[in-house]
C-alpha cells in the first residue's frame, strides 16, 4: 500500500483515496473494463471503487469515512449539487472533500455523435468554480475535479481558433485567477477562478483522463 495511503494524518489518507480510486479507474475504463458511455456512468462507476477503497484508509478506531452522491450545497445563490462528497471524521475533527466528474464520449450511449464539446469545455471551468464556491462557503475543505475524454484535440489541439477555446482545457494550460464570459450555446457566462490550476491529461487506452485541484 502507497506510504500516504498509510499517513498518520487521516486528512491525507482521505484525499489520497481520491486519487487512488482514480487511478483504479483510469485504467480499468482505458481498458474497456468499465463500460463508459455518459457522465452518469462514470460517476456510478468511480464511486464504486471509492466505496471500496474507503475502509482500507480507516487505521483507528476513532476514524470515520463515508461518502454522498448528488447531495445539495447552499452556495448563496442557490441549492447546487455536487456529484460527490466524501466526508471523514477523526480526533482531528471533520474533513469534507466536494468532488465534480465531467465525461464527454464522442458517441452518445444512443450510437449517435455527441456534439457539443464547447459545452463540454466550458463546464469543466464550470466545475472549477463550483468547487471554489463550496469551499467559499464552508461546505468543503477542498475541492477536486476528475475529468475524462475521448477527443485528442481537446487535449493536444493542432489550432485554437474558436471562441471555444477562452475555456482551454488542452494539456499543460495554467490558469490562475481568472474572469471568463465568453458565450456559449448562446448563453452569457461568467466565471470567476481564483485558485491556480494546471492542466495535466494522462492518456490511457483511448481515452484522456485529469485531476484538478486548485
Amino acid at each position: 500500500m502507497p506510504k500516504v495511503i498509510t499517513s498518520g494524518d487521516f486528512s491525507i489518507r482521505l484525499r489520497q483515496a481520491i486519487s487512488l480510486a482514480w487511478s483504479i479507474f483510469m485504467r480499468k475504463a482505458g481498458s474497456g473494463l468499465l463500460p463508459i458511455n455518459k457522465e452518469a456512468s462514470m460517476q456510478l462507476q468511480y464511486s464504486y471503487i471509492l466505496q471500496q477503497i474507503l475502509p482500507l484508509i480507516i487505521l483507528k478506531n476513532d476514524e470515520r469515512a463515508e461518502m454522498e452522491l448528488e447531495t445539495g450545497i447552499d452556495v448563496g445563490g442557490g441549492i447546487k449539487e455536487v456529484d460527490l462528497l466524501l466526508k471523514g471524521q477523526s480526533e482531528a475533527g471533520y474533513h469534507i472533500i466536494a468532488v465534480e466528474m465531467k465525461c464527454y464520449k464522442t458517441y452518445a450511449a444512443s450510437g449517435n455523435l455527441r456534439g457539443a464539446t464547447d459545452i463540454f469545455m466550458k463546464d469543466v471551468y464550470e466545475d472549477l468554480r463550483l468547487l471554489e464556491l463550496y469551499i467559499a462557503a464552508g461546505e468543503a475543505e477542498r475541492g477536486v475535479s476528475l475529468v475524462m475524454n475521448d477527443l485528442e484535440r481537446l487535449v493536444n489541439p493542432k489550432r485554437k481558433n474558436a471562441k471555444c477555446w477562452a475555456y482551454d482545457i488542452s494539456n499543460n494550460t495554467k490558469i490562475k485567477n481568472i474572469h471568463l464570459t465568453t458565450p456559449i450555446g448562446g448563453k452569457e457566462i461568467s466565471i470567476n477562478l481564483k485558485k491556480s490550476y494546471d492542466f495535466s491529461w494522462e492518456k490511457h487506452g483511448q481515452c484522456w483522463f485529469m485531476e484538478l485541484e486548485g
